[in-house]
């Protein structure tokens, strides 16, 4: 899979176009990701991303940069031997395309804020 653009509120992945927070999986993506706390990731927003085991695990943040990760987030990610990026969501994406044909790699972005 391949993120074609993005724009606040609308990501296009492979042609299709998404405009709802959305994690990107290997294999699928998954347009229907809520949070707990919409602006405040907590550890059992990740639950399904964790369970897919990925090498490398990127957060898009939002257009601005809004979507906190708490450093005790951080530190449990880390924890699981994995590769983090957590960045505003268009640097997450280019990370996303730099690496996602090398390693398994899963990406949840907040598309808007």
């Amino acid at each position: 899979m391949n993120i074609d653009s993005y724009s606040f509120g609308k990501m296009v992945i492979d042609g299709k176009t998404f405009q709802s927070d959305l994690i990107i999986y290997p294999e699928k993506v998954d347009p229907s990701w809520w949070r707990k706390e919409g602006h405040l990731l907590q550890s059992e927003d990740l639950n399904a991303v964790l369970d897919a085991s990925p090498e490398v695990l990127i957060i898009g943040s939002g257009y601005m940069g809004l979507m906190k990760v708490p450093g005790e987030l951080r530190k449990e990610l880390l924890g699981r031997n994995l590769e983090l990026y957590i960045e505003k969501s268009a640097r997450a994406v280019e990370i996303f395309n730099s690496i996602h044909m090398k390693r398994k790699t899963v990406a949840a972005f907040h598309l808007t804020c």
